[in-house]
């Protein structure tokens, strides 16, 4: 009886410690994947430090005098869009597509949306809803200021420069556009919500507008089937990104080149993804001479 006993001991002793064998990285052969790094940087414009997530293309090295595209993208945590849209780049990078020039991605995390991405609402029921929002005049301040001159002196960037942004971050992008054209050259704007304040923004004027304007710039909009926006205000997102073409296209710059994308087999939801691959393609077309 003690045999079986003690036998019986020894057989749960061996499960047990077989099981923490596989349970424990450290008794196997398994590695990290890195996908890039994360920086904090302190923002005198925000007044907070700000979280950065790096993604370096293959075969980047400090020590040369290679210079490389960087793709700025809001909502950028590793929780938000960050992973996909580094996957779309890596993916188009490959030497048998060989379609999106190698390029530095960097997400800038998000701490508060409404308040970064949004400029200041007239309409009260906005106002009441979200009493924080309204200050993107700051966090463009930040990318102008600080953000920009920080990755520049850190990274071996070149001049070319996307500004990648979906939804409030899309609205964020066109008043970029329309206020700071010269901050970016490529623009990806996904579902915006042109419908903030009423749909102000489509009003705005812009020297991106006018024949003087001369530093080529590309720009693709897309929007997807929507229906009434989730604030309940009577635009449709689908009319909203047509009028802001139809303002973009109005343009007597010949430097400006504008590319609209309608997914009607996406929303609001699903089409951040879709949007970002076709506009690369819009962007990078294949040269067929």
């Amino acid at each position: 009886m003690k045999l079986q006993v003690f036998l019986l001991l020894l057989l749960l002793s061996s499960t047990r410690i077989q099981a923490q064998q596989l349970e424990s990285p450290v008794n196997d052969l398994s590695k990290p994947l890195v996908l890039g790094h994360s920086i904090e940087i302190q923002s005198q414009e925000l007044g907070e430090k700000r979280k950065l997530n790096i993604y370096l293309p293959e075969g980047y090295n400090q020590a040369d005098t290679i210079k490389y595209p960087v793709i700025y993208l809001l909502d950028g945590g590793m929780d938000e869009d960050f992973i996909h849209v580094v996957g779309l780049i890596q993916f188009n990078n490959f030497s048998w597509i060989n379609r999106v020039p190698k390029s530095i991605v960097v997400g800038i995390e998000n701490v508060d949306r409404k308040r970064d991405l949004t400029f200041v609402s007239s309409v009260e029921s906005e106002k009441k809803r979200y009493p924080e929002a309204g200050h993107s005049g700051n966090f463009i301040n930040f990318i102008e200021k600080e953000l920009q001159p920080f990755i520049d002196k850190k990274y071996n960037t070149s001049n070319s420069k996307m500004l990648i942004g979906q939804s409030i971050g899309g609205l964020f992008a066109v008043e970029v556009l329309l206020k700071k054209p010269f901050l970016f050259n490529k623009y990806i704007i996904v579902s915006p919500s042109i419908w903030w304040d009423n749909g102000s923004i489509l009003n705005r004027s812009s020297e991106l507008l006018l024949e003087k304007f001369n530093r080529p710039t590309e720009v693709c909009i897309s929007v997807g089937k929507e229906g009434l926006t989730p604030s309940e205000i009577p635009r449709v997102m689908e009319v909203d990104a047509n009028l802001l073409v139809e303002k973009l296209k109005s343009s007597k710059s010949k430097s400006l080149k504008v590319y609209f994308d309608y997914l009607p087999q996406e929303d609001h939801a699903t089409i951040s993804h879709q949007a970002i691959f076709n506009a690369l393609r819009l962007l990078y077309p294949v040269n067929t001479k």
